[in-house]
């Protein structure tokens, strides 16, 4: 393959020290620090990147997703004398492990493939620990907002999802206050949202979303949402009656698809998870699908970042990784994209078609957070779930 041209966040740790790159056995190739500007292998093209790569011979790939394995063993299809080496890890485990690598002075990814932007921003990136790198053969393609302040491959959710075994004529769940009702008493699952980031930027997005949620109380029930004592807007409201509706926590996204999506259930629970999950549907023996007709949204969209960790040893095979993860020139993406080219997952290159069977952004309807505004109030939705 021949690619052409070729939980709750703490603190910010700063950084003691700018971190130095360490090029191991490639020819030298010192990095810059973060905030002093790009890093020099930036413009490098992609023969130079590659003999520099095979120099370096390994790079280390922090990955929120499982499919790294699928990416791992086509990069090396298509690199040979590259050896990657992913760790299926998860957003919120990567962000603590590079704050604590980054200031002890002794990172071990090159690369972190992550979600959880509002922390990754505002932590990672603000604190020089993850720089951008932008493939100048896409640069054209991805819209600006996601090529800053770090490229993403694609969109990325967490949407509400039902079992189409048990109600193949549709969602079970046309507004999202039902599942504060006694027919969904102990019925809705989640992923914990202080043990998984994606999941607090979800029901932080409700709660910024709050004009949205007033209304659609309104719809349901005709009158308007009343606030309990100590809940300030109609997000804070749902997520409380939510939780006292007898929520249901888990700590893995798999746990949300098997109680959800099991086949042979004959009053199966609702659960938030990923949309593209179905694509497992067949081979795990599930039903899962995307309550798209539910008001006023099912969930989020959120980028899938990828960043090139400061003071990597492999600055070259990183470049390599990230411009891989675009997948190639073809309109699908071709190998490199393949495991992501699935209904649910939404490809951010303007030149690439979407996926057999997927539905569009619009129909999906889905919130795409704004980092920037839901890292203003993450924290304070993180404290008020503390509450519950």
């Amino acid at each position: 393959m021949r690619f052409p041209g070729m939980l709750k966040a703490s603190a910010v740790l700063t950084l003691t020290a700018t971190l130095a790159a360490c090029g191991g056995g490639a020819p030298e190739a010192p990095a810059t620090d973060a905030a002093s500007g790009p890093h020099e292998l930036d413009g490098a093209t992609h023969d130079e990147l590659v003999e520099l790569a095979v120099e370096e011979g390994t790079v280390t790939v922090y990955s929120f997703t499982s499919r790294i394995a699928s990416v791992e063993a086509e990069f090396e299809a298509a690199y040979p004398g590259i050896d990657l080496i992913g760790h299926d890890i998860s957003s919120s485990e990567q962000i603590t492990r590079l704050l604590a690598e980054a200031q002890a002075g002794t990172p071990s990814a090159d690369v972190a493939y992550i979600s959880d932007a509002p922390v990754v921003i505002t932590e990672l990136v603000a604190g020089g620990i993850l720089q951008n790198y932008v493939p100048q053969r896409v640069a054209e393609t991805v819209p600006e907002e996601y090529r800053e302040p770090l490229l993403a491959n694609r969109l990325s959710t967490k949407i509400l999802m039902y079992n189409e075994d048990a109600h193949p004529d549709g969602t079970p769940v046309e507004n999202l206050w039902q599942l504060t009702e006694e027919e969904w008493n102990g019925r809705v699952v989640m992923v914990d949202p202080g043990v998984r980031g994606d999941y607090l930027d979800l029901v932080t997005e409700i709660v910024r979303r709050s004009d949205a949620m007033a209304e659609a109380h309104l719809d349901l029930f005709g009158s308007e949402v009343v606030l309990d004592d100590g809940v300030e807007n109609a997000g804070q409201q749902f997520i409380k009656d939510l939780y006292a509706n007898g929520l249901v926590l888990v700590d893995d996204t798999d746990n949300v698809n098997a109680a959800v999506g099991a086949t042979g259930q004959d009053d199966p629970p609702v659960g938030f998870t990923s949309y593209s999950d179905r694509r497992d549907n067949e081979e795990e023996g599930w039903a899962l699908q995307a309550s798209l007709e539910t008001a006023p949204s099912p969930g989020i969209t959120f980028p899938a970042y990828i960043g090139m960790v400061n003071g990597s040893g492999s600055p070259a095979a990183s470049r390599l990784v990230a411009d891989f993860l675009m997948g190639d020139d073809s309109e699908t993406g071709g190998a490199a994209f393949d495991p992501f080219y699935v209904p649910g997952d939404y490809p951010v290159r303007t030149d690439m078609t979407a996926p057999e069977g997927a539905v569009s952004l619009e129909e999906l309807s889905a919130w795409d957070i704004d980092p920037e505004e839901t890292a203003q109030i993450r924290d304070d939705v993180s404290d008020f779930l503390l509450t519950l």
